[in-house]
């Protein structure tokens, strides 16, 4: 019994969780957007893998949420709407997976849906960055946050429905939605925010995938080992390391990977992955550019009226 849990594959799914576990601590984001794709490149199929991922990012997730919950820095009220949209629909993941047909075209059709989902990842990625960089987050700190219920609830209710189904989304996906729908929330506060929410939505897809799917030890145990020293280093780490470059290099992989999961010809992902390697830097640079140039302008107009 020890020697299946430990053999085989355990070595390579401890370093993979370990190595995405530090990616999540030092940017907050990309544990189920990596993990997955991940597993299933080791050669886990994709229903086990969205499966696994969801029961050690259960787990995962509550640590980060506490932490979070003990320093007040969540918004309750949104996690509350949040909470309402996303239980449900994430609650239809795993039945809507088993009703893809059966488990060969269960596999593939997933796949390809976990490929559409990562090109929308890593266009949310890209646009926290440039939100981040031209101060989209915070930047009218100070002000009530004025609820929108309706649209909130919207924002839970599509990402639930795509983490019950792909695992991928609850720390990219909502957020980038929250920073548009609330753009008076600070950094810190949009983290605890989305972190507490995402506990009862992870939590409820991983029981839909548990039901329908089942748990496979020899997957999940080294996810949860592995995941969280790395997850504890990667915070350490985010003190020396600029989570804005790691962010840069998950665009790219996340672009990829779902490319190559559409199934998208080798040599084309090759040639775009080549291409974006060579001009993402230069592309970043000019926009980071102008950017700086608008604040500068922006701040010589406020002192211009002060004078």
């Amino acid at each position: 019994m020890i020697a299946d849990l430990i053999g085989g594959q355990f070595p390579s799914l401890l370093t993979v969780s370990f190595l995405v576990g530090i990616v999540v601590g030092l940017t907050g984001m990309g544990g189920g957007a990596l993990m997955t794709p991940a597993l299933i490149f080791l050669g886990v199929p994709p229903t086990t893998a969205v499966a696994n991922d969801l029961v050690a990012a259960a787990a995962n997730k509550s640590v980060g949420a506490a932490v979070h919950w003990r320093t007040g820095s969540p918004d309750l009220r949104l996690v509350k709407y949040l909470v309402i949209g996303s239980v449900p629909t994430a609650l239809m993941g795993g039945w809507i997976v088993s009703l893809l047909g059966d488990d060969g075209a269960q596999q593939d059709t997933l796949k390809l849906i976990i490929g559409a989902t990562l090109l929308i990842a890593a266009v949310s990625y890209a646009v926290r960055l440039y939100l981040d960089a031209s101060g989209g987050v915070g930047r009218r700190q100070g002000m009530e946050t004025v609820i929108r219920p309706v649209p909130t609830i919207a924002i839970g209710a599509l990402g639930g429905l795509l983490v019950g189904i792909t695992s991928v989304g609850s720390g990219s996906l909502i957020m980038v939605a929250l920073v548009l729908l609330y753009p008076m929330l600070s950094a810190r506060k949009l983290v605890g925010t989305d972190l507490v929410q995402a506990v009862p939505l992870v939590i409820a897809a991983a029981l839909s995938h548990v039901v329908t799917q089942g748990v496979t030890w020899s997957v999940l145990i080294p996810l949860v080992l592995g995941g969280t020293p790395g997850t504890y280093l990667g915070a350490r780490l985010s003190k020396r390391v600029a989570p804005s470059v790691v962010r840069g290099g998950i665009v790219i992989v996340l672009t990829l990977t779902g490319l190559t999961m559409l199934k998208v010809p080798p040599t084309v992902v090759g040639i775009i992955g080549c291409a974006a390697v060579l001009l993402c830097p230069v592309v970043w640079a000019l926009v980071r550019q102008r950017l700086e140039r608008q604040m500068r302008a922006s701040i010589e107009t406020e002192e211009s009226y002060t004078i």
